[in-house]
């Protein structure tokens, strides 16, 4: 299959029936669709189609995705880190505390939350618990404890 037939077909889809969108299903994925709406299989028919002519997923992301979903998160030493352990400017991190989601963005020279620049992690941290804390084990860096 090559590019060209694979776009015709991912385009073709917005206009077929939800009859013919199952029936597809059934062709490509050899099971009975799922009971969802057209959106849903709109979207994992072209998926599909496109795991079809270009090969899916490596062995090894299928099995780091299974065992994120099995656990419910990524283990610690999965995390893909740079050399010496520094973030790179751009980096988005996003923690949870006390119900509310913050989120942190790795600049060349400190960090930005709230549109306000920091020193550190720790001022972040800081800012957001009104406690001392490290900035590294508040955002999920490392654990409490952990050398760095």
């Amino acid at each position: 299959m090559n590019n060209i037939n694979v776009i015709k077909q991912v385009a073709a889809l917005s206009g077929m029936s939800i009859a013919e969108l199952k029936k597809m299903w059934a062709d490509l994925h050899k099971t009975e669709p799922p009971q969802c709406n057209r959106s849903f299989l709109e979207k994992r028919l072209t998926y599909r189609l496109q795991e079809l002519a270009h090969g899916g997923l490596k062995n090894e992301s299928e099995k780091r995705l299974e065992r994120m979903a099995v656990s419910g998160v990524e283990a610690p030493q999965e995390r893909k880190r740079p050399p010496g352990g520094q973030l790179l400017p751009g980096t988005r991190l996003v923690r949870e505390w006390k119900g509310e989601e913050h989120r942190c963005t790795v600049l060349s020279d400190g960090f930005e939350y709230q549109g306000r620049k920091f020193g550190s992690l720790s001022a972040v941290a800081n800012f957001i618990t009104g406690t001392k804390w490290n900035g590294h084990v508040f955002w999920g860096l490392r654990r409490q404890g952990e050398k760095a």
